[in-house]
């Protein structure tokens, strides 16, 4: 179980299942709020989680060691982050969460395409397959017929 804990795969499919839970807390809980109030109290719930997980596991950095070029792309990183989940939460509002969560997932097409143009990222010819069979998916799935 330990080297579980140390390996991308079990914390990525720990990070889709408590984005599947998240599409669903929220569809509940943006039911009688307004989205970006909303956005607000998950923001604030997050912040406070991640602080108490930074103090608790001695992760917390004095601030001043941290880069420049890291503030700026962590702060841009930030900005799309509030977006999306500006965005994502509106579209809860409107619309059901069996189809909402599938359109947002098309990000993970968007970040293979982004990995390629913009951070030097190959990809095969199997990749660009499974990223066609996603972005197909999620229409498929979002689709009402």
């Amino acid at each position: 179980m330990k080297t579980d804990l140390l390996s991308w795969q079990f914390w990525a499919l720990a990070s889709a299942g408590f984005a599947a839970l998240t599409a669903i807390l929220a569809k509940v809980g943006v039911e009688n709020v307004g989205s970006d109030l909303a956005t607000w109290i998950r923001t604030i719930v997050v912040l406070l989680v991640v602080s108490a997980i930074l103090f608790a596991s001695g992760q917390f950095q004095p601030l001043h060691t941290i880069s420049g070029k890291s503030y700026v792309f962590l702060a841009l990183s930030g900005m799309a982050t509030g977006a999306s989940w500006i965005c994502y939460f509106r579209a809860l509002k409107l619309g059901e969460a069996a189809r909402v969560a599938p359109l947002d997932k098309l990000s993970v097409v968007m970040v293979a395409v982004f990995g390629v143009l913009f951070l030097g990222e190959n990809l095969s010819l199997p990749n660009w397959l499974g990223i066609a069979l996603i972005a197909g998916g999620a229409v498929l799935v979002s689709y009402r017929g």
